[in-house]
């Protein structure tokens, strides 16, 4: 179990190298203050040769594991996953989508297709937060595929339903692959509340399974709770924190690049600041972290994931259409499909930008976030 936030001290020149190269790179200085580690303080190692310059001091490196040729890794389907635990999983998202389950499910039973089932269809598919534009697309696929199949039993047209909807949500359903880098660099976004720094400490459970080192940035430096709620899910997985009280937080997420370099680490996550994407001065700070992570590592950040909560409808998807423009986002993950969940964002999503759903999350437990299977969770949402 790794101490809690020890204090490193480097050397004035070191400090003041460093400070000169990112201020150099990124065309703003970055004021050098101590960085503070949550792992284990093992001897001073030869720095390698292409680490770069590190903006304020230089974090102890971990014993290096066997260094191995680097070769692609897909999440998913989980890891060594029983029956009896691939069954809680599906029975957790479906009471977390019986919500919306029971207003769809009800409206084809003891009924006739004529238009009062399409205008109830149509009116759950808006309550579920599925939003018009993939509503009307639904409906019509629906429409047509009745008249083709002639279909005739009420029955029929919710598994016709289902195949609608399995094929929309079909294109979200995409792996994250590893091993294209070392590290492989992800930066994390999302606004308050969303569960960003509770599912990178899940991600991180997931990537160990997968044989995968982990080393995470506490790239929000101005809150206290969120540095500390990393560290602690860093001493849960046995993973190293790099974190600074204040200051820059492009300059703590750059130390944590060339630390990760430096420890050979596979997979090297930044938490960011939460904000609401109508802040533009600090959505413009997230592009600036984006910018140094660049230089940083050529090519990085490899991923650029937003965590959303499923609560929130619509506004989701205002989130989702900002941060892409803003950053470019290569995927997503939707937390809180429990309790008050829709789900129906998913077809919104699906329908107006579909970015990929990594995983999606049903509970505050490490196995409650899981990958995205778009059959799973039209059968959740339709009572399959």
């Amino acid at each position: 179990m790794f101490s809690f936030f020890k204090r490193f001290k480097g050397s004035k020149e070191s400090d003041t190298a460093a400070d000169e190269s990112l201020a150099a790179q990124d065309g703003a200085t970055a004021e050098a203050e101590p960085v503070e580690a949550a792992g284990p303080v093992e001897p001073a190692a030869p720095a390698a040769a292409a680490v770069p310059p590190v903006a304020t001091t230089i974090i102890e490196p971990q014993p290096e594991p066997q260094a191995v040729a680097l070769g692609t890794v897909e999440i998913v389907p989980p890891p060594v996953q029983d029956a009896g635990a691939k069954r809680s999983w599906l029975t957790r998202l479906k009471s977390g989508l019986s919500k919306t389950s029971s207003n769809l499910t009800g409206i084809f039973v003891g009924t006739k297709i004529d238009e009062d089932l399409y205008e109830e269809l149509e009116a759950a598919l808006l309550m579920s937060d599925a939003g018009v534009e993939a509503t009307e697309f639904l409906l019509e696929a629906l429409r047509e595929k009745v008249r083709s199949e002639r279909l005739t039993d009420p029955q029929q047209v919710k598994t016709a339903l289902r195949t609608l909807l399995v094929e929309l949500l079909k294109p979200l359903e995409q792996s994250l692959m590893l091993g294209r880098a070392q590290p492989l660099v992800m930066m994390i976004a999302g606004v308050n509340g969303a569960g960003k720094t509770t599912s990178i400490g899940k991600l991180a459970k997931h990537l160990q399974s997968f044989d995968q080192s982990v080393l995470l940035a506490a790239g929000d430096t101005f809150r206290a709770a969120a540095r500390e709620q990393l560290a602690v899910w860093g001493q849960r997985n046995n993973v190293t924190v790099v974190a600074q009280e204040s200051g820059d937080p492009a300059a703590v997420i750059f130390d944590a690049v060339g630390a990760a370099r430096a420890r050979k680490i596979d997979v090297m996550m930044a938490d960011t600041a939460g904000r609401l994407p109508t802040q533009l001065h600090l959505m413009e700070e997230l592009r600036k972290v984006k910018r140094v992570i660049g230089k940083a590592q050529d090519g990085a950040p490899h991923e650029v994931l937003l965590v959303i909560d499923a609560n929130t409808g619509q506004n989701a998807l205002t989130q989702v259409k900002a941060f892409d423009d803003a950053l470019g986002l290569t995927g997503l993950i939707v937390t809180k499909l429990d309790g008050t969940a829709k789900g129906g964002i998913l077809a919104a999503i699906a329908r107006q930008r579909p970015i990929p759903v990594y995983f999606i999350g049903v509970g505050e437990k490490v196995e409650d976030l899981q990958p995205f299977s778009a059959e799973e969770f039209s059968d959740a949402l339709l009572g399959g």
